[in-house]
C-alpha cells in the first residue's frame, strides 16, 4: 500500500512548495517586501555582529601586545631597601621556568626639548642587552640603530615624538629632570643633551610620543641613583598565566619584594574594554532579533493569504506535519540564507577592514580612526572562531524559532472553516 502524501518528512513537494511562497506573485508583492527586509536584517545584523567583535578581539590583542612590548607582565619593587643588588635578583629570577627576561630599570620623568619644540616624556633606562629583547622596539626602529647603545650618551626615541621635536637619528635633544644637583640655593633641575642614536615606532601612538630609552649607567647618573635601580620588569612566556610565576619570581628573588603584574596596573583599561565589548554584543543582537519578527509576521501573513491552498492540500491527503514543514522551511530559508550571508559579508570585511577605513577617510577627507584617540595607528579585527560561532548559531536559532508559531498556526488551520470563509 502506497504512503499517504505527506507523511515522509521533507518530501519533494514540501520544498517546491516552500521555495514557491518565497516567490511571491504581484498581489502577494507586501510578503515579499516583508521577507525580503527579514533577509536583509538577519544578514546586516550577523555581519555587523561579527565586524564589530572582530574589531573589539583586535583593539585587545593589538593594545595587549604593545602595552606588554614595552611593560613587563610583572613588575618587582623592592621594599626593605635600595634594590642595589639588582644585577643578582634580576640573573635568579631570569632562571625561573617561563622567565624569558628580567630587565632592571631605572624610570623617572623629563622635559624633552629641541630647538622647535618641548614635550614632556618618560625616561626609562635600560640594558642594551635586554632593549634588544623587546621585539617591539628592536625589530621596529625607523632610523638609526641600537648597536653600541650602551658604549656612548644616544638614547632611542619615539617616531611621534621625533616628529613632535624636528629631530632625526644624529641630532641632538635636551632632557630637564626637574630633580638634578642638590646646592646651597636648592636642588636645581638637571639638563643635558643626548644624541639620537635611534628612533622606533611601536604603533601606539602614546608609547611613540612619549618613551626615551636611555643607557643603564647613564639613567642611574642622570636621576641620582646611588647604584640602585627603580624595579625590574619581568616578562613571561604566557602573561595570561601570570598567577603561576608569583610564587617562584618571589622564591628567587630572596629579599622581600612588592609585586603587581599587567591587569592590575591596566585594570580600569581592560575593564571598560570587556563592559563595552559586552554592551556592543547585546544592542547589536537586538538587530538579529528584529529581523526574526520580521520572520514571524512576514509568515503570518503568508499563512492567511495561503488558507485557500492549505486547505485543497489537507483535503488531498497533505498531512498537518507537511504544512508546518512547508511553512517551516520557508521561513527558515530565509534566516539561513541571511545568516549565510551575514557571515560571508562579515568574514569579507573583517579580512579588508584596513583598506575599507583607508578608502573611506581618502572619500570623505577625514581622519576615521585617529591614532591620538584609539592609541592604534590602523584599524585592527582578530576574527575568534568560537564567537563566530556563537553568533552564527544564534542567528539560526533565532530564525528557527521563529517560524515555529506561524508553522504551527498553518498546520492547525481547519480545511472546513478555510474554505467556507474564503
Amino acid at each position: 500500500m502506497s504512503e499517504p502524501t505527506g507523511t515522509r518528512p521533507f518530501a519533494p513537494f514540501e520544498w517546491m512548495l516552500s521555495l514557491r511562497y518565497l516567490r511571491a506573485r504581484r498581489k502577494e508583492g507586501f510578503i515579499s517586501v516583508i521577507a525580503g527586509f527579514s533577509f536583509f536584517g538577519i544578514m546586516l545584523g550577523v555581519a555587523t555582529l561579527i565586524i564589530v567583535m572582530a574589531v573589539m578581539n583586535g583593539f585587545r590583542k593589538e593594545l595587549l601586545d604593545k602595552i606588554l612590548g614595552l611593560n613587563g607582565h610583572l613588575l618587582i619593587q623592592p621594599i626593605d631597601a635600595p634594590l642595589t643588588d639588582w644585577a643578582a635578583v634580576a640573573e635568579r629570577i631570569a632562571g625561573v621556568p617561563g622567565i624569558r627576561l628580567a630587565a632592571p630599570i631605572v624610570e623617572g620623568q623629563a622635559l624633552a626639548s629641541s630647538p622647535f619644540s618641548a614635550a614632556g616624556v618618560l625616561v626609562r633606562g635600560v640594558r642594551a642587552q635586554d632593549l634588544m629583547k623587546l621585539p617591539s622596539v628592536a625589530n621596529n626602529i625607523r632610523q638609526g640603530t641600537l648597536n653600541g647603545f650602551d658604549e656612548g650618551q644616544g638614547v632611542a626615541i619615539g617616531k611621534r615624538l621625533a616628529d613632535q621635536l624636528s629631530l632625526k637619528a644624529g641630532d641632538m635633544v635636551t632632557l630637564v629632570a626637574p630633580r638634578g644637583a642638590v646646592t646651597p640655593m636648592g636642588t636645581t633641575p638637571r639638563i643635558k643633551a643626548y644624541k639620537v642614536a635611534a628612533v622606533f615606532e611601536v604603533g601606539m601612538s602614546e608609547y611613540d610620543a612619549a618613551f626615551v630609552f636611555m643607557p643603564l649607567p647613564e639613567a642611574q647618573a642622570y636621576f641620582n641613583r646611588q647604584g640602585d635601580v627603580t624595579a625590574i620588569e619581568v616578562y613571561t612566556d604566557n602573561p595570561d598565566r601570570i598567577d603561576r610565576y608569583r610564587k617562584a619570581v618571589a622564591d628567587a628573588a630572596q629579599r622581600q619584594i612588592f609585586m603587581v603584574d599587567w591587569r592590575q596596573r591596566n585594570a580600569t583599561f581592560f575593564g571598560a574594554l570587556a563592559v563595552e565589548r559586552n554592551v556592543m554584543f547585546l544592542i547589536l543582537t537586538l538587530i538579529v532579533l528584529v529581523a526574526a519578527l520580521n520572520i514571524i509576521s512576514g509568515l503570518i501573513m503568508l499563512v492567511k493569504d495561503k488558507g485557500r491552498d492549505i486547505a485543497i492540500m489537507r483535503t488531498i491527503g497533505a498531512t498537518r506535519g507537511a504544512v508546518l514543514r512547508i511553512f517551516l522551511i520557508t521561513g527558515a530559508s530565509i534566516g539561513v540564507t541571511g545568516t549565510l550571508v551575514g557571515f560571508l559579508v562579515g568574514t569579507l570585511i573583517c579580512l579588508k577592514i584596513e583598506t575599507i577605513r583607508q578608502f573611506i577617510s581618502w572619500v570623505t577627507n577625514t581622519e576615521l580612526f585617529s591614532p591620538e584617540l584609539y592609541f592604534l595607528s590602523k584599524l585592527p579585527a582578530e576574527m575568534d572562531a568560537t564567537e563566530t560561532s556563537v553568533v552564527v548559531g544564534m542567528a539560526l536559532t533565532l530564525s528557527l524559532l521563529a517560524t515555529l508559531y506561524p508553522s504551527w498556526r498553518a498546520a492547525r488551520l481547519d480545511p472546513v472553516e478555510a474554505l467556507r470563509y474564503e
